[in-house]
């Protein structure tokens, strides 16, 4: 859960997000050292008068076209390599079908019987007291921590999208199509989303809640529930 003030990333829950974050800082660690460079080399010609065997020396330009390209597979090789992690969906422990509506989420338990459920935003009038304002639902996705959970995503009407940042998850949801992706959470907990692509008038009003518990304690939630 993000908080007030907030600039960084929300703490990861999941090895993608943890490999996501790790990669930006490494992006960022890049960007600083080329913009070190550059204002180096900005206040050095300010402050000192060039000779022409400086403009034209021929190992200044071969120097400034090669450093670039190393910074680019600097770059993309650790990208790719998240990438491929992000379409890796390996003998999955549980699947889950995601459906979006206007404007709230319908979920299927494909590996159980009856488990099926919608889920609303709880009103604000409604809320319980200490709960997050437009991000609570009356009914959350429970999931066990620790095993891999595939989900497949879609949409009933219009385009919405399936994001949950801490888990390093964000798929849209298009009408007609099945989008799957999958995820680990290493951790017990709570973590909220919510449709990231504009659905209509009461598009910020369809939250997305994570609760990610042990194995035991879904198994007797599952078992509540269907029956």
């Amino acid at each position: 859960m993000a908080n007030q003030s907030q600039l960084g990333f929300q703490d990861a829950s999941s090895p993608i997000m943890e490999e996501l974050v790790e990669f930006h800082d490494h992006a960022l660690m890049v960007a600083l050292a080329i913009c070190s460079l550059v204002l180096y080399l900005l206040t050095l010609m300010l402050a000192e008068k060039l000779s022409s065997n400086t403009v034209d020396a021929q190992e200044v330009e071969l120097i400034w076209t090669i450093l670039p390209a190393i910074v680019l597979i600097l770059l993309a090789l650790p990208s790719l390599q998240i990438l491929y992690m992000m379409d890796e969906i390996d003998e999955p422990d549980l699947t889950l079908k995601a459906i979006g509506h206007q404007w709230y989420w319908a979920y299927e338990y494909t590996d159980f019987k009856d488990l099926t459920f919608d889920s609303y935003m709880i009103p604000t009038t409604e809320l319980p007291s200490g709960h997050f304002r437009l991000l609570e639902v009356d009914h959350r996705i429970v999931i066990p921590m620790e095993s891999p959970i595939r989900i497949i995503i879609t949409a009933n009407d219009v385009l919405h999208s399936w994001a949950v940042p801490s888990l390093g998850v964000k798929t849209d949801a298009i009408p007609g199509r099945l989008n799957q992706t999958s995820f680990i959470t290493t951790r017990p907990g709570v973590f909220y989303g919510q449709c990231s692509e504009i659905c209509g008038a009461n598009h910020s009003y369809m939250p997305i809640v994570v609760e990610s518990t042990p194995l035991t304690h879904f198994e007797h939630w599952s078992t509540l529930l269907s029956s």
